[in-house]
């Protein structure tokens, strides 16, 4: 088996965690060392009996296999970041549940979770989570970092640009585009393409806040 450590302890962190078990039970593949958190106060202790085994300053020292379950995109990019030069890799990690087409093309450290489906033709690119019960559409393209929140449809020939954030329960209409750091509300209908740097809102979805 193969060691590898999660960054990131909070809820997400233990969902992913769960999520390699489920691995291992179909084939046994991951050691699973514990988390990374810059949290001082989780340092030396336990989380769903797996150990907070250092900082991101120590994991940059390292030469583990990494996953990144930090939710927030902008965030999970910094993070990341900051291992720049480390001797750390990245796998794709797959929940066995996952139905998807052997033309779907994943970028490193990109996050599959339960019950999704993938069809054909699709580009997911590096440091990627969809999260539980989610439909993506032929040719369509994720940008880095994306982050797909639970229940989410995505039609074909969708594209979001890096850092997009798309909330819960949300539908993206075929051949929108998303712009780079925007985030998408939960519940949201997106029928039309969406400017970058932005919170959208509503069915349909329209810009209620820029970012800077």
């Amino acid at each position: 088996m193969k060691d590898i450590v999660i960054i990131g302890a909070g809820g997400f962190g233990r969902e992913v965690v769960w999520l390699i078990e489920e691995i291992n039970k179909v084939k046994l593949k991951w050691n699973i060392l514990g988390f990374v958190d810059d949290n001082e106060e989780l340092q030396g202790t336990e989380v769903n009996g797996y150990k907070v085994v250092g900082n991101i300053e120590w994991l940059n020292k390292q030469e583990l296999n990494v996953v990144s379950a930090i939710g927030d995109p902008i965030i999970k990019k910094k993070v990341i970041g900051r291992l720049k030069g480390s001797k750390n890799t990245y796998p794709v990690i797959i929940h066995p549940s996952v139905i998807y087409s052997d033309r779907v093309t994943l970028g490193e450290g990109s996050i599959v979770c339960a019950a999704n489906i993938l069809t054909t033709d699709i580009k997911i690119g590096e440091h990627v989570i969809i999260n539980l019960d989610c439909t993506i559409g032929h040719d369509s393209i994720l940008g880095d970092y994306t982050t797909i929140l639970p229940s989410v449809n995505v039609s074909g020939f969708v594209e979001t640009k890096d850092c997009v954030s798309i909330g819960t329960g949300s539908a993206i209409i075929q051949g929108v585009t998303i712009g780079e750091n925007t985030v998408v509300g939960a519940g949201a209908v997106v029928v039309r393409d969406l400017p970058p740097n932005c919170t959208a809102v509503g069915a349909p979805a329209k810009p209620i806040k820029l970012h800077e």
